[in-house]
């Protein structure tokens, strides 16, 4: 469930502050580097602009806007996104787009060819806006792309175009995935080109015994009518998943022999190796306990599994620690090995691996790996983050590819969160600082020294006379060390007691206790908490993926809404006992996973917590999709008393304090009928609370003219009632 990540929401907020430009925006999508590795290309005021690193403030026009003019507008195209060919001799750019799901990821395709300067549209004749994730053969000469389900390819010298799949549906699904997939493995773009240019791989989804979730549009009619979601929920069987590869010469589709029921696995990653002859994929079974390695011979579609590995919790695939992009492969060694990232040993690390499955541990000691920045083969060097100190921050770290002591290259001076945009051949990086008190990014420094060779574009602090946060340790009365960031009122007296409000999420998809600016900021809070003389705190229960060490973020499975709650609440309990702090006002809040656990929180431990705001939370975990709650939960009817032991409905009977819930009736995430199943349950023992339905608003409650500012005045007008601010 990826609920509302807090990194997402901290990007949020700094973004609508100071309107800054993140590295990256949205996933899967990669920079595009110039040839040296010394620059890169962006869109910019309807040009292509090629950018040096060391001299950003005088881009060179790579195509200006009458190159990106078709010949029947006067207005360039609104280029979202681009790609540039290996010789740099044509442009692939992606306009008027569309959202699917969560991106945009479907729209219009163009081709600009600079030797010719000619720019044309690609798929004419198949419907608008309805192209996506279209690629270059690695020649040039041709695209190929999916519409409506199928997989194309388009010749560039006579725009002829070619059909290589026939059966696409909305519930055969090539070259492209289901909601499941996308929103829970990150999987978007679902074909792959052989590196000759011969054959093209795909995923075919079989989707057509999975139920769809009818949401009701009630408003934008004389009539309502119903809005079907795809969506398989928790204990329901997944879509089926294969792997085709298709030869665009003679449009031949053959499909992969995979062991197993192809719909009690998952296969979230798949590429080419680099000699182009065979696949290499992974596979997950139902429980994601279990996964293979295994390598596709194209020719005969046999299979061969060369690595296995098993955890009694669950498995992350790559989504999970590099940026939510799944493509791509780790090869090392001219092909003939590549790196996994495993938590075997009980840290997450990085290993090399043969094309035989013979395995290397590469960052050996007791600290996680955060994630993969770089491979530098020619230097034979490994970039990575992670952070052995301290779980709140992030830092930069270089490893020889062979293994050995991993070496800090962040500055130590610059205690936070660094996150760098490395250039290909290792030697610059645009790097980005966030700490809860200081924000720069368009700093370059050059690799691995870290000097800075050209100081920060944008540098922001907190405003003077606002409250720093303060960073502490909380150890529970069942032993556990939890972190937790405090932001006290303004004008703080020590003699005086404050109301606390916590904000919490508490599962696996996202941290809220991090050294990044924008923490202690509560985004639905209309004014500042702090003048009104609010103390706001987050602590992180175990479950949470913080670089602890797998034991930490595992011991949630099979747990959720249990061992995350009673985590929160002994929290709660120690932080009670501190003689600034006002125990008749304590209130909680959090969206999403964090509405699930506020709800929790307040029906378990009514004696700790008097008021709560839930937002767009799951009720009933059964509820949820499989391949999220499953991850972390098991496999109903194996595990369903746990779900009903974790679910906020079972425990709705204990509601003392207040409560005002709000949930978007179009949410396709987390669907209303959570909001419903739990009113049922309150009303049944006579539990009065407070409801605020918005009418066809998403997970995000952001659509429709002035629903962030209701939202906002909603939120904070309630919490003033009924946990008012202030020192007593």
């Amino acid at each position: 469930m990826r609920h509302v990540n807090h990194l997402l929401w901290i990007c949020f907020i700094v973004s609508n502050l100071f309107s800054i430009n993140f590295l990256f925006a949205q996933p899967g999508v990669k920079t595009q580097w110039t040839p040296d590795g010394n620059g890169y290309y962006e869109i910019s005021d309807g040009q292509v602009l090629e950018v040096k690193l060391l001299d950003p403030n005088h881009p060179a026009v790579f195509l200006d806007g009458s190159a990106l003019t078709p010949q029947d507008s006067s207005a360039p195209l609104k280029v979202k996104q681009f790609s540039i060919s290996a010789d740099r001799r044509k442009v692939l750019l992606f306009t008027n787009t569309k959202r699917v799901w969560r991106y945009h990821t479907r729209g219009d395709y163009w081709i600009y060819d600079i030797n010719k300067k000619e720019l044309k549209q690609l798929g004419k004749g198949l419907p608008a806006s309805s192209l996506m994730f279209a690629k270059l053969s690695p020649d040039g000469t041709s695209v190929a792309y999916v519409s409506k389900h199928n997989v194309y390819i388009e010749d560039l010298a006579s725009n002829h175009i070619s059909q290589l799949t026939e059966d696409g549906t909305d519930r055969i699904i090539n070259g492209t995935f289901d909601w499941a997939y996308e929103e829970e493995f990150g999987c978007r773009d679902g074909f792959r080109w052989s590196s000759d240019g011969k054959h093209i791989a795909y995923w075919k989804i079989d989707a057509r015994s999975i139920r769809n979730y009818l949401m009701l549009n009630t408003t934008d009619s004389t009539y309502s009518f119903t809005i079907p979601v795809e969506y398989p929920k928790a204990g329901q069987n997944p879509s089926a998943c294969f792997i085709y590869v298709v030869d665009v010469k003679t449009k031949e589709n053959k499909k992969m022999d995979i062991p197993g029921d192809p719909v009690q696995h998952y296969i979230p990653r798949m590429e080419w190796t680099p000699d182009g002859q065979s696949l290499i994929l992974q596979q997950l079974d139902r429980k994601q306990q279990e996964s293979h390695i295994m390598l596709c011979s194209i020719e005969d579609g046999k299979t061969k599994t060369i690595y296995t590995e098993q955890d009694q919790a669950w498995i992350d695939i790559k989504s999970r620690w590099n940026d939510d992009d799944p493509t791509g492969w780790e090869w090392i060694d001219d092909g003939k090995a590549f790196l996994w990232v495993s938590e075997k040993d009980g840290w997450r690390h990085i290993y090399k691996i043969d094309m035989t499955g013979k395995e290397a541990l590469l960052t050996k000691g007791d600290y996680d790996v955060i994630g993969i920045d770089l491979i530098d083969q020619r230097n034979e060097k490994i970039y990575f983050s992670a952070s052995p100190a301290n779980a709140t921050q992030k830092y930069l770290y270089q490893i020889s590819i062979k293994g050995g002591k991993a070496t800090q290259l962040s500055p130590t001076d610059q205690a936070g969160t660094h996150s760098y945009r490395i250039s290909p051949n290792g030697k610059l990086a645009e790097h980005e600082f966030s700490s809860s008190t200081t924000y720069f990014t368009g700093e370059i420094v050059s690799l691995p020294n870290h000097q800075e060779r050209l100081a920060a574009t944008v540098r922001r602090s907190l405003p003077q006379g606002t409250p720093k946060p303060e960073f502490f340790k909380v150890t529970t009365i069942d032993g556990i060390e939890m972190d937790g960031w405090m932001v006290k009122p303004s004008q703080f007296d020590s003699t005086k007691r404050y109301p606390v409000v916590f904000y919490v999420y508490g599962e696996p998809a996202g941290q809220t206790v991090t050294d990044t600016y924008g923490a202690g900021f509560n985004r639905l809070y209309e004014g500042s908490m702090a003048d009104d003389g609010y103390i706001y705190i987050s602590v992180e229960n175990r479950g949470a993926p913080a670089p602890k060490g797998r034991d930490w973020r595992k011991a949630i499975y099979r747990n959720i809404g249990a061992i995350n709650i009673r985590d929160q609440a002994m929290a709660a309990k120690e932080i009670l006992k501190w003689n600034f702090v006002d125990s008749s006002r304590v209130a909680v809040w959090g969206w999403s996973g964090g509405g699930s656990s506020t709800l929790n929180l307040l029906f378990q431990y009514p004696e700790i917590y008097k008021t709560g705001i839930a937002v767009a939370a799951v009720g009933n975990q059964l509820m949820y999709d499989n391949i999220y709650q499953e991850r972390y939960m098991g496999v109903p009817p194996e595990s369903q008393a746990d779900y009903v032991k974790g679910s906020p409905i079972t425990h709705a009977k204990n509601l003392r304090g207040n409560l005002l819930y709000i949930h978007g009736t179009g949410d396709d995430n987390v669907h209303y009928q959570n909001a419903e199943m739990l009113i049922n349950e309150l009303v049944k023992h006579n539990k009065q609370f407070q409801l605020m339905s918005y009418p066809n608003r998403s997970h995000s409650i952001s659509e429709g003219e002035g629903t962030s500012a209701h939202l906002s005045r909603l939120y904070t007008n309630y919490l003033k009632q009924y946990c008012p601010p202030g020192g007593r």
